[in-house]
């Protein structure tokens, strides 16, 4: 059975595993699912359509599965997906989504989000990404896996920041931010590869030498755009790292630093 504080508040209809732990002052709302090993710290509120996956810690005032801050919305049934071996820290706020976006704000697995950060509406956060204290992602924003948010970057609506991309701290990025970059700057500019954070991710010699090759084309060589993608496709053949690199780049709307 569940162990729920006494002084807790957990609306009937709500879904609790039987190795949840709901700490002090804590409130889980009716329609709120949590998996198994789901830890809420003192006075953490989780509400809406919202579901936390199994072995996630909700640390004290965090806000989880709150309405979305948009003016449009009118209490649509929409959804938060929190996946597994996620830690949100005090003070996170993460919206539910809305019904002008893909139905629901979704974040992957093994995240770690640093104290006063905000998601937004209909946020995508894949998995393995970090998420520093007070950064904010405004709504629509697509988080790539492994991707390392400094503190205090600010992420513009509908802008996308590719896997295993790094910003730096006080980064505001109002444009996409290409795979495994390393970004900085108001507004923020491509500084180049992100060495460190390719070798964290075991990723081997031979693809990180392939993507050195392609950052090289792509940003430094002063081809025009369309040339260097040709190149890149030519010279660096076979690299699947490389390929989703280029994918992401002809499916940007907004731009991308350079």
């Amino acid at each position: 059975m569940a162990r729920v504080h006494a002084t807790a508040a957990v609306e009937a209809g709500a879904q609790l595993a039987p190795d949840v732990e709901v700490g002090a002052f804590v409130h889980v709302g009716a329609e709120v699912i949590l998996e198994a090993g789901v830890v809420l710290l003192p006075h953490a509120v989780v509400s809406g359509r919202t579901r936390v996956g199994e072995g996630t810690r909700v640390h004290s005032f965090a806000a989880v599965g709150g309405s979305p801050q948009d003016r449009d919305f009118e209490g649509e049934p929409t959804v938060l997906e929190i996946g597994q071996g996620n830690v949100i820290r005090e003070h996170v706020s993460i919206h539910v989504g809305t019904s002008q976006g893909p139905g629901g704000t979704r974040l992957g697995d093994r995240n770690y989000v640093m104290n006063g950060a905000h998601i937004g509406h209909d946020c995508q956060v894949g998995s393995d990404c970090v998420i520093s204290s007070f950064a904010g992602l405004a709504g629509h924003v697509e988080v790539g896996d492994y991707a390392v948010l400094g503190a205090y970057t600010g992420v513009h609506q509908f802008a996308r920041i590719g896997e295993s991309v790094m910003s730096a701290a006080n980064s505001k990025l109002s444009k996409d931010a290409p795979p495994f970059a390393l970004v900085a700057g108001d507004r923020a500019r491509l500084l180049g590869l992100n060495r460190v954070g390719l070798l964290r991710r075991g990723l081997d010699v031979g693809v990180r030498d392939a993507l050195k090759r392609a950052f090289h084309l792509l940003f430094h060589s002063k081809l025009r755009m369309r040339l260097a993608l040709e190149r890149v496709r030519s010279e660096v053949p076979g690299v699947t790292e490389v390929d989703r690199l280029l994918e992401f780049i002809e499916r940007s709307e907004r731009g991308f630093c350079r």
